[in-house]
C-alpha cells in the first residue's frame, strides 16, 4: 500500500465531480415527479416500438448497462472483479421495484399505514400531522431520485423480500470480500408500525425536552440535558402520568437515575423496542392539557405482524454476520425514520459487539441529524460496542419540503445546501474523532461532493485514520463519479460503488429515475473526458505517466 501522505495529495482530478447529485444549492426542483414519469413513459414505449429483445439490448448497451452491473448475482461478477482490480468494494442493491401507477400506489398507502382500530372506529387525525398517512403523499416515489420504494402487500409479500435480501448478502458474500447488502425496512413489515413508533420516540424524546425545559435547560445540546430525578417525578406526579412511587420503580428497575439525574439516554431506554409496544402509557398534550395514549392498542393480528417485521430484521442480521457481510439499513422518510433508526440501534447492540456488521444511515439535510449521531455514538460508548454509519446528504427533500409544507408542519430540512454541508461536516468530524480515540467506530462517507471527499481525507490524515485500518469507507453510485473513486481506490482507501443489479424490465421504475438525476450525464461524461485527456497529457510531458505516487 502506498504512504498515507502520499495518498493524501491525491490529484486534482479526483475533485471535479459536482456538487452532490439529488440535492440543489437552493432545495426545491419544480415537476420532477413528471419529469420521472416522462422518462418512464418513454422508456415503455421505446420497448414497444423496438420489441423486448432489441430493448433489452439496447438498454444494456447504453442506460442499463451504465447505471445497472447485471440481472443477477452471476451476471454482475465480472463487474464486481473489474472494480476490485482497481481497489473498488461494492454495496448490492437487488434495484426491482414493483411497477405500480400512482393511485395504486396511494391506495396500499392508505390501506397499511392506517390501524385496524382507526379503520373501525376513526381517530388517525388525533394523530400528529407529520405521522398521518395522506393521500396526496401516498406513492412515495414522487420527488425521490435514486431511492427505490416498496409499497406493503401483505405478509407473504414481506416474506418474499427478505428472501431477496437474503439472496443479495449471499451474493455479496461470493463475489467479494468485505462487501455490504443494503436493506429497507419498510419492505420487511407493514409501514403501519413505523409510523407509529416513530411517533412514539418523537413524542417521548419532545416530552423529555419539555420537561427540561422546566428545569431551566431550554435550548441544550441533546447529551448535555440531565433531569433531576427528583423534580421529574413530581412533575409526572403533578401531571397525573405516575405516582411518585410508580415513576420510581421506573428507574430502580432500570437502574438509572441512581446519579440523581436523568439523561436523554436513560429516558430512551424506558422504552424499549424488545418489549410489548401496545402497554398504554399516558403523556400530556401540552396544546390541549389531555393526557393522551402514548401508544396505540394494537390488534392481535397487528402484534403479530410487528413482531414478524422483527423477526425478519433478526434473520437478515444473522446472516450478513455468518457470512461476513456488512448490512446496512438506508434511510428513508423522516415520519418513518425515528423507528428505523431505532429498530436498526437494537440490532447493533446486539451484533456488533465484536466488529460493526449493521450499519445504519443518517440523513444530514435533516435539522436533527448532529442530535441523532451524537446520542447514538454516546450510547455505542456507554455499551461498549461498534458504531457503523453510513453519513448522506439524503434523497427525500423535495418530497419531504412540499408534504410539511402542504399538511402544515415545520420542515425537518436544513433551509440550504451549505447548511445540509454543514451539518454533513460536523456530524463526520465527530465520529472521526471517535474513531481516533476508540476505533470503535467505522463511517462511510457516502457522496459525491468534492469538498466532502478533501475534508475527510484532511482529517483523517490530521487525526492519525490510516486508510489500511478500514474505519473510514467512501461510497458512490455505479456509473457515477468514476473519477472520485477510481483514484480513491488505487490510493489504498477503502471505496465501494452502489452496485443495483436486476432485470431489465423490472428496474425501469429505477432506470426512469436515473435517467431524470442524469439529463445531464453526456456533458458531464464529456467533462470527466476531457479532465482525464488533460491530466494524461501533463503527466506524459512531465515524464512521470507511470510514476507509482501520482
Amino acid at each position: 500500500m502506498r504512504r498515507f501522505s502520499a495518498a493524501a495529495h491525491l490529484p486534482n482530478l479526483i475533485f471535479q465531480g459536482r456538487r452532490e447529485l439529488g440535492l440543489r444549492k437552493q432545495g426545491l426542483r419544480r415537476g420532477h415527479g413528471c419529469r420521472t414519469r416522462s422518462y418512464k413513459k418513454l422508456l415503455l414505449l421505446a420497448r414497444r416500438v423496438l420489441g423486448q429483445p432489441l430493448f433489452e439490448r439496447l438498454m444494456k448497451m447504453t442506460f442499463y448497462g451504465q447505471f445497472v452491473a447485471g440481472e443477477d448475482q452471476e451476471a454482475i461478477k465480472p463487474l464486481i472483479r473489474r472494480n476490485q482490480a482497481f481497489g473498488v468494494g461494492a454495496v448490492l442493491d437487488y434495484s426491482v421495484e414493483e411497477d405500480l401507477t400512482a393511485e395504486e400506489a396511494e391506495q396500499k398507502e392508505l390501506d397499511s399505514c392506517t390501524s385496524a382500530s382507526e379503520k373501525e372506529m376513526g381517530g388517525a387525525e388525533q394523530r400528529e400531522k407529520q405521522y398521518r398517512v395522506h393521500r396526496g403523499f401516498g406513492d412515495r416515489r414522487g420527488g425521490v431520485i435514486s431511492a427505490r420504494t416498496y409499497f406493503y402487500a401483505d405478509e407473504s409479500k414481506c416474506d418474499q423480500h427478505m428472501e431477496t435480501f437474503l439472496r443479495c448478502i449471499d451474493a455479496s458474500s461470493g463475489s467479494s470480500e468485505d462487501g455490504f447488502s443494503a436493506i429497507k425496512l419498510t419492505a420487511l413489515g407493514r409501514p403501519q408500525f413505523l409510523l407509529q413508533f416513530s411517533e412514539v420516540l418523537v413524542k417521548w424524546r419532545r416530552f423529555f425536552h419539555q420537561m427540561a425545559a422546566e428545569q431551566g435547560q431550554a435550548g441544550q445540546a441533546a447529551l448535555e440535558t440531565k433531569l433531576e430525578v427528583e423534580k421529574l417525578q413530581e412533575a409526572l406526579a403533578n401531571l397525573g402520568i405516575a405516582t411518585k412511587a410508580e415513576s420510581q420503580h421506573w428507574f430502580t428497575g432500570e437502574n438509572l437515575g441512581v446519579s440523581g439525574t436523568v439523561d436523554l439516554l436513560d429516558w430512551n431506554s424506558l422504552i424499549d423496542s424488545r418489549t410489548k409496544l401496545s402497554k398504554l402509557l399516558l403523556i400530556p398534550n401540552m396544546q390541549t392539557g389531555q393526557l393522551e395514549p402514548l401508544l396505540s392498542r394494537f390488534t392481535e393480528e397487528e402484534d403479530l405482524q410487528m413482531k414478524r417485521m422483527l423477526q425478519r430484521m433478526d434473520v437478515l442480521a444473522k446472516r450478513a454476520t455468518e457470512t461476513g457481510v456488512r448490512l446496512m439499513v438506508d434511510a428513508e422518510q423522516s415520519y418513518f425514520q425515528p423507528a428505523i433508526s431505532r429498530l436498526t440501534l437494537e440490532m447493533q447492540r446486539r451484533f456488533n459487539r465484536d466488529q460493526a456488521i449493521i450499519f445504519n444511515t443518517y440523513q444530514c439535510y435533516l435539522k436533527e441529524a448532529y442530535d441523532n449521531v451524537t446520542v447514538d455514538v454516546e450510547l455505542s460508548r456507554r455499551e461498549g460496542w461498534h458504531f457503523g454509519t453510513k453519513l448522506v446528504r439524503g434523497a427525500y427533500m423535495e418530497q419531504e419540503r412540499n408534504r410539511a409544507a402542504q399538511i402544515g408542519y415545520e420542515d425537518p430540512i436544513n433551509p440550504t445546501y451549505e447548511k445540509t454541508s454543514e451539518m454533513y461536516h460536523r456530524c463526520l468530524d465527530y465520529i472521526l474523532e471517535e474513531i481516533k480515540h476508540s476505533r470503535k467506530a467505522n463511517v462511510m462517507v457516502a457522496s459525491h461532493n468534492e469538498d466532502t471527499v478533501k475534508f475527510t481525507l484532511r482529517r483523517m490524515m490530521e487525526l492519525g485514520i490510516h486508510p489500511s485500518e478500514k474505519k473510514v469507507y467512501f461510497g458512490q453510485l455505479l456509473g457515477m463519479c468514476d473519477q472520485i473513486t477510481f483514484p480513491l481506490g488505487q490510493a489504498g482507501f477503502p471505496v465501494y460503488k452502489y452496485v443495483p443489479y436486476g432485470p431489465v424490465n423490472e428496474v425501469l421504475p429505477y432506470l426512469s429515475r436515473r435517467a431524470q438525476e442524469n439529463r445531464g450525464f453526456m456533458k458531464r461524461a464529456n467533462r470527466e473526458r476531457d479532465l482525464l485527456w488533460s491530466e494524461f497529457k501533463r503527466r506524459l510531458f512531465a515524464g512521470s505517466l507511470f510514476g507509482p505516487n501520482h
